[in-house]
């Protein structure tokens, strides 16, 4: 692994300042010894089991070489992972990074409550040749739960054998949770433990890692290794230490207003940003600080972009497309911070997982803040919660009035919701009370430094992606900054936190439809559209409590049209 930093002269001297403070105060070492006076004094210590969980694993190659005999010895032709956040995207990053391999059965990861891609996650495999991982650390999210519920009751139709259902399924868990539980009454095939000193997101190179990675057949002696090679770079002086160096760099550019990291990658690696995202999101983004990390941006001219970001680069030696290569480097010609790292192989990206660990834990100490908890995640939750159980009471979820509804040319519905005050606001600006009219004085409350969010509880599908991806650039470009982009439930687990509890300058778009096929949970009384909808109005309600401009568009059932009137309104809004 090389790596490499650019720093502007702007920049140069307070990273510098913190690099000599770093090595004075002899931070490296009170680092690897857990000293929570680097932070906030708040516990962080209790949280930090993964700076020598590489070596504790190293020590128990045996349990997963047996485990990855079973699994071939079995003949499954899937493994579906039920989980979210911390628990499914390492395990998604490896599923993308390295595909589908000879003998092994290939990964599926089902981390949405929308029952569109519920179903399709259903129907694309074979259950009866399928092995289910049920990955939470808590045991009581509220997603994998509900996911579990589902498919141990299809399973049990699909192999038609009450005794055999369980040994289609395995849990990662912490010891004592409530998943543990459920695993061993339900007779599952293994249970797999997590660290309880190890939070979800620094999770990757524990068993919610290395569990899925053994199941699709990958050399764990070979990515450990890969990854002790982080480990011993972290615990060198400042000055040759990588993850420190990009973490005084990420955490000074914060404090200096740069607080946002745009991601880049190899093709092949690409999903590496989307498990960035949540370790940079959650663990920075609290008390009105944060780092924003921007993720699947396509790389524009230095002319699109404001002077609020940090771009990494992260290149695969052997990349088939080194196209990025030349933009990158306008970049840093340009005089913006850029950080540079080049893998030799796919099985490197473990060594990433640690790194980048380390440097997110140092810029939260340089920022001031814990970056083991995550507040904002747990208000999300609660009032997701508090709404499913109105539900099971009433036997309907709450309404809210839109202060606007229509169709456009094509007789594509839409509705739009906000507080009264934003509302009001919204429609004092507009030009015409049109949805273009609306976007436009949304879109008009951006100024420098600030972000634009889409977050779209709909079916992450190719074709929903590239709709969005198609307006959220064109926003970047007509207002030059910053657009994130998330899909509900995974990003509240992810970017939500920085979303709701970092800095006031984002911009959202939430973007809700009516479903047009529901699907059952057993043994509840609500349905995975009651859930995904319930998830929407809490994600809403604590981004107005925090006093976001957020505005909802509400589309009808046809979704791929509803995105299509979306984006001609966008556009017609930018013009």
């Amino acid at each position: 692994m090389s790596f490499r930093l650019a720093v502007p002269s702007d920049l140069r001297g307070a990273v510098d300042a913190a690099g000599a403070d770093w090595q004075a105060n002899n931070k490296v070492e009170r680092f690897w010894q857990k000293d929570p006076s680097l932070w906030t004094r708040d516990g962080e210590e209790k949280w930090m089991g993964w700076i020598d969980i590489v070596e504790r694993q190293q020590k128990d190659l045996g349990t997963f070489a047996e485990l990855g005999g079973d699994i071939e010895s079995s003949d499954f032709q899937s493994v579906l992972l039920l989980g979210m956040g911390g628990s499914s995207l390492c395990p998604e990053v490896l599923a993308k990074t390295f595909g589908h391999r000879p003998g092994f059965p290939e990964l599926h990861i089902v981390d949405s409550t929308d029952p569109a891609e519920v179903k399709a996650a259903c129907d694309e495999v074979d259950l009866a040749e399928t092995l289910v991982i049920v990955a939470s650390k808590s045991g009581s999210t509220l997603e994998p739960n509900i996911l579990k519920q589902f498919f141990f009751s299809e399973m049990r139709r699909a192999v038609n054998n009450d005794d055999e259902v369980g040994t289609h399924f395995v849990a990662i868990t912490d010891p004592g949770s409530k998943m543990e539980q459920v695993a061993k009454a339900d007779n599952f095939r293994g249970i797999h433990y997590g660290d309880p000193e190890i939070g979800g997101r620094y999770s990757a190179l524990s068993n919610f890692g290395l569990v899925p990675a053994t199941a699709i057949g990958l050399d764990v002696e070979k990515l450990l290794a890969g990854a002790a090679k982080a480990v011993a770079s972290a615990k060198l002086p400042v000055g040759d230490n990588p993850g420190v160096q990009l973490g005084l760099l990420l955490g000074t550019a914060a404090n200096a207003g740069r607080d946002k990291i745009t991601i880049f990658t190899s093709p092949e690696i690409a999903d590496l940003g989307a498990w960035l995202e949540q370790l940079i999101a959650e663990s920075t983004g609290k008390q009105g600080k944060g780092i924003t990390p921007v993720d699947l941006e396509a790389i524009g001219a230095p002319s699109v972009y404001g002077n609020d970001r940090v771009f990494a680069y992260v290149r695969l030696k052997d990349t088939t497309d080194a196209s990025q290569d030349a933009k990158v480097d306008a970049l840093e010609a340009a005089g913006h911070p850029v950080v540079r790292f080049e893998i030799g192989d796919r099985y490197e990206i473990f060594g990433q997982f640690f790194t980048w660990e380390i440097a997110t834990a140092v810029a939260g100490s340089v920022i001031g803040i814990n970056p083991f908890n995550q507040p904002d995640v747990e208000a999300a939750k609660i009032e997701t919660r508090t709404l499913t159980t109105e539900y099971e009471k009433s036997g309907k979820l709450p309404q809210r009035t839109p202060f606007l509804t229509g169709k456009d040319d094509a007789g594509t519905p839409f509705a739009l919701y906000a507080t009264d005050a934003y509302a009001a606001k919204l429609k004092g600006a507009a030009p015409s009370q049109t949805l273009a009219g609306i976007l436009r004085a949304h879109l008009d409350q951006l100024v420098a430094g600030d972000y634009f969010a889409t977050v779209a509880f709909l079916p992450m599908f190719d074709e929903d992606v590239a709709a969005i991806q198609s307006f959220r650039h064109k926003v970047r470009d007509k207002k030059r900054v910053a657009t994130c982009l998330g899909f509900g439930p995974r990003f509240l687990h992810s970017t939500g936190q920085d979303y709701k509890g970092g800095p006031n300058t984002g911009v959202f778009l939430q973007i809700t439809a009516d479903h047009a096929d529901d699907m059952d949970i057993p043994g509840q009384k609500y349905s995975f559209g009651v859930v995904i909808d319930a998830q929407a109005a809490g994600d809403l309600a604590v981004l107005e409590s925090r006093g976001r401009r957020a505005l909802r568009v509400h589309l009808g059932t046809d979704v791929a049209a509803g995105l299509k009137a979306l984006g001609a309104a966008i556009s017609a809004a930018l013009d």
